[in-house]
């Protein structure tokens, strides 16, 4: 491991992206990625398994997306540029996503933020 990051996993909602998590999670990565490409969208929309299939997704990977498990992607090794804009395609707000992120729900969330008054 990269001596900077010696003790990193003792922060508590820190999740390492590294090299190692980047080649574990190449296939899962690429399949978010790819929703950027309309027709693969579509091939998603009507055809889930033939696109998971196509991007040779492994049952953990394919469970990961079904239940839509925002952290466990992260632990994964998800990179979370792909999350966001994935999270965009499925109209999801990045707002909710870590929501769930935290357990929470979206009100309860947004009761943790500081929001200032309007004027």
């Amino acid at each position: 491991m990269n001596p900077q990051l010696a003790g990193v996993e003792a922060i508590e909602g820190t999740y390492l992206f590294d090299l190692r998590h980047s080649v574990k999670a190449y296939r899962l990565n690429r399949y978010l990625w790819m929703h950027r490409d309309p027709r693969f969208r579509e091939q998603v929309l009507n055809d889930p398994e033939a696109a998971f299939a196509e991007m040779r997704l492994t049952a953990e990977e394919r469970d990961l997306i079904a239940r839509r498990d925002w952290l466990g992607l992260i632990q994964y090794g998800v990179s979370f540029f792909v999350l966001e804009k994935y999270a965009r395609v499925v109209r999801i707000s990045n707002l909710q996503v870590y929501a769930s992120m935290r357990g929470e729900t979206l009100e309860a969330f947004l009761k943790t933020r500081r929001v200032p008054a309007s004027a």
